[in-house]
């Protein structure tokens, strides 16, 4: 499955780095400078958000606790200037959700770095500019294993249909069928959306990555080929005219 990150930053120059290494591990990454566009891109199929310390219209503290007031569960890693910084005045908006350093003196008693604050307000991880690239992207792939586990024999299997996520084959009534990585994550939308329809800009997101600039034709075609190699199996895969496609078991 293509894993959709959404980074949200003032600017990507610091981490231009970071984004190519994660497309060219596979990943589709959108990026967007503003909280509002932010907000409005997250109501799609995001897995993950990289947040950064500050967009062009507000602070990314902002942007993460009104995101949580609406989706609890998309993980978020903030990208800090330094995991150090202090937050040196906390937005009349966010006094309340701060808990701030037990033992501070009076002269310092707003102070609380943004790394902590980020951890308050519901970050999954927080990195840092600086930080060394190849273990920013480890923690990276360390949160995505959390919220798409994939155990080493983990097997979905609806009717005579069955995916062997680790080895990423296909048996049909117990007969292996040889399909592409496409026709695979195609196929495993499918069985994880049962009657439900599914258009084909959907399938292209999922599969494919935001990025991807092609016709949505494209899906007709993949599975076009994937019902000829499943077989009788392709009977479950329904045609919804002008729409998409539906899976019904």
């Amino acid at each position: 499955m293509k894993i959709n990150i959404l980074f949200a930053a003032k600017d990507f120059v610091k981490s231009s780095l970071l984004i190519e290494m994660l497309s060219r591990q596979g990943y589709s990454v959108v990026t967007v400078s503003k909280a509002k566009e932010a907000l409005s891109m997250l109501e799609k199929s995001f897995d993950i958000l990289i947040l950064g310390q500050n967009l062009a219209d507000e602070q990314g503290l902002i942007l993460l606790k009104n995101l949580r007031q609406k989706n609890k569960n998309i993980p978020v890693i903030a990208m800090l200037e330094s995991p150090e910084m202090v937050l040196s005045h906390i937005p009349a908006n966010l006094s309340g959700d701060l808990i701030l350093p037990n033992g501070l003196p009076k002269s310092s008693s707003n102070q609380i770095t943004y790394k902590l604050a980020f951890f308050q307000l519901g970050a999954d991880e927080c990195l840092s500019y600086n930080q060394d690239l190849h273990e920013s992207f480890a923690r990276i792939r360390a949160v995505i294993r959390r919220i798409i586990p994939v155990q080493s024999d983990e097997i979905i299997k609806v009717n005579e249909i069955e995916l062997n996520m680790s080895s990423y084959t296909v048996k049909i009534s117990g007969k292996e069928v040889t399909v592409t990585a496409k026709e695979f994550d195609l196929l495993y939308v499918f069985l994880s959306s049962p009657n439900r329809v599914l258009s084909r800009p959907y399938l292209i997101e999922r599969v494919w990555g935001y990025n991807y600039f092609g016709s949505p034709r494209t899906v007709d075609v993949h599975i076009r080929r994937l019902r000829s190699k499943i077989g009788k199996a392709s009977k479950y895969i329904h045609t919804v005219p002008c729409v998409g496609y539906k899976f019904i078991p």
